[in-house]
């Protein structure tokens, strides 16, 4: 069972109580807009990390890394250039438009953030850094900057 190692919580003197239907389908549509938003910006991440440690951007080496097919990397690459993110260069490789720059630095910004934060409450480096690649993409703003501030307190502290 993937949750038996997380202890029991104190019984709390109230129930948790469903949320209204709106507000719940909002939390609901909230996550399904950032798991679509998560594939687009974890490609350009990797394309803007291919670019600068290794000079290039190929498909076949993000199929790689992202262990997909390239079938599924040229379906992606394309929407990605549709969307204003990604240009190809004929024997060249991936590049980012501005657009798609932008987008990976905010990603790598939000991903950094969210490692620090687990590590900061002590988790190791190695899980952090595999935990964060999904969280990053479902924190709120609100939650990216609160984790800011307590990393802020912390550090201040230090």
């Amino acid at each position: 069972m993937k949750n038996a190692h997380i202890p029991a919580m104190p019984k709390s003197t109230t129930s948790r109580l469903l949320p209204p239907a709106d507000d719940h389908a909002a939390r609901f549509l909230r996550q399904r807009e950032a798991d679509r938003a998560a594939v687009a910006e974890d490609y350009v991440e990797l394309i803007a990390d291919l670019l600068r440690e290794e000079g290039e951007a190929r498909a076949v080496d993000l199929a790689r890394r992202m262990g997909v097919s390239q079938a599924t990397v040229t379906a992606t690459v394309a929407r990605l250039q549709r969307a204003g993110l990604v240009e190809t260069k004929p024997y060249r490789g991936l590049f980012l438009t501005r657009a798609g720059d932008a987008m990976a630095e905010a990603a790598k910004r939000r991903h950094d953030l969210m490692v620090r934060f687990l590590l900061a409450v002590g988790l190791d480096r190695e899980t952090a850094e595999a935990d964060a690649e999904g969280l990053e993409h479902h924190a709120s703003e609100r939650t990216l900057a609160t984790f800011a501030r307590f990393l802020a307190e912390q550090e201040s502290k230090a």
